[in-house]
């Protein structure tokens, strides 16, 4: 399953994987929408999402476990085309997924120029240049160097958001809403966090890392998940109790260090690098490992194709970080419909089920992809 040894990962750098590849563009996003929604909702939401999500991360895990730790779209390939137009239906998906991660990472791009701009006075095309240069980086040398920057990276996370909460409540802090806002404004969140909790993309890179090691996939997901959605919440209220109502679309923690200045604008801005940076990492990998497995072409070439496109899209889409976060979130929700599809082909063809048990019997598909409907179309719904 994993026929690199540098490839091999320990359970923590898995587990910072999947939190890392959540904890970028969505979570910055989040408090945006939470604000146009009551503390109920939020809360209700989150939870439910978290659910579904193990649910669809776990048959994503297995869909991967028996096609050897492979992406998406070779998946699809060996379980759901065949027939004549089995290439164009492959070729289709690699294009529709490649578009989701290439809007997605340049909404990376973005929220970092505007942290640089706001933070140094850099021009945007050069903050955008400087963090392409440092991220992409760290993805040349491949899945190892990626975990364990994850690593440290997602525990500097956790250090900031505990400084971030402490500085808040030190200061005089704004209402929270209150009040039900409509379903629009609802399931809006519901889209949005749904996407700020996949880690769709990187699950089969756990799969691969952990050799196929059910209990340590598994733990890995499962825990990933939970301090994705940990952060998540802490990161909302924070950004409400400090800048209440009142927040753009440039990203929370922009937001929440202009209301708290001094010092702890820095730490914010750190924490928003840090979050980017972990998305750009992991999804830039994915990206690269979709390419080379469909086009079988050189590690390196795969990467240059799979990072310099989204520096592209950044510097000359104009488009703000919430839109070009929600546009990545339709597309990359909408493909775990074809993921539950090729998975109920696979447990079919393998006749046993290794990671998710009766839970990936067709009630739970079902639900999964109602879900996963829901998701979709609050994406694309307007908040008021």
């Amino acid at each position: 399953m994993n026929k690199n040894g540098q490839d091999r990962l320990s359970f923590l750098e898995a587990t910072s994987i999947i939190i890392g590849h959540g904890v970028g563009a969505g979570i910055l996003t989040v408090p945006y929408l939470a604000a146009h929604n009551s503390l109920r909702e939020l809360f209700l939401i989150l939870g439910f999402c978290y659910l579904f999500n193990l649910l669809l991360h776990l048959i994503i895990a297995e869909l991967s476990y028996n096609n050897d730790g492979a992406q998406f779209i070779s998946c699809f390939d060996r379980e759901m085309f065949s027939g004549r137009l089995k290439t164009v239906f492959t070729w289709a998906a690699f294009i529709l997924l490649g578009l989701s991660v290439l809007f997605n990472v340049s909404a990376f791009l973005t929220g970092a120029a505007n942290v640089f701009e706001d933070w140094f006075g850099l021009p945007r095309v050069l903050g955008m240049l400087l963090f392409y240069v440092l991220g992409a980086g760290v993805v040349f040398f491949g899945l190892k160097l990626v975990g364990v920057c994850e690593k440290y990276s997602v525990a500097a996370m956790v250090v900031v958001v505990g400084i971030l909460l402490a500085a808040t409540l030190r200061r005089e802090t704004q209402p929270l809403p209150a009040g039900f806002r409509g379903a629009n404004n609802a399931l809006a969140l519901f889209g949005m966090i749904s996407f700020s909790l996949s880690a769709v993309m990187s699950t089969p890179q756990v799969v691969k890392g952990l050799e196929g090691d059910k209990k340590r996939i598994r733990g890995a997901i499962a825990a990933g998940l939970a301090i994705n959605a940990c952060l998540i919440l802490l990161v909302t209220l924070t950004t409400l109790l400090a800048a209440g109502e009142s927040i753009s679309d440039k990203g929370a923690l922009v937001d929440l260090s202009g209301a708290l200045g001094g010092w702890v604008r820095v730490v914010g801005y750190v924490f928003t690098l840090f979050a980017l940076a972990t998305s750009f990492w992991a999804n830039t990998l994915n990206l690269r490992d979709i390419v080379h497995e469909q086009t079988h072409w050189d590690q390196r070439l795969s990467w240059l194709l799979a990072s310099l496109p989204c520096l592209l899209i950044a510097l000359f889409v104009p488009a703000s970080f919430v839109g070009l976060s929600r546009f990545a979130s339709i597309i990359q929700v909408v493909t775990g419909l074809g993921v539950i599809v090729a998975y109920a082909l696979s447990r079919r063809r393998v006749k046993e089920s290794a990671l998710v048990g009766r839970f990936g019997t067709a009630p739970f598909l079902i639900l999964v992809g109602l879900c996963t409907l829901l998701a979709t179309v609050g994406a694309v719904l307007k908040v008021s």
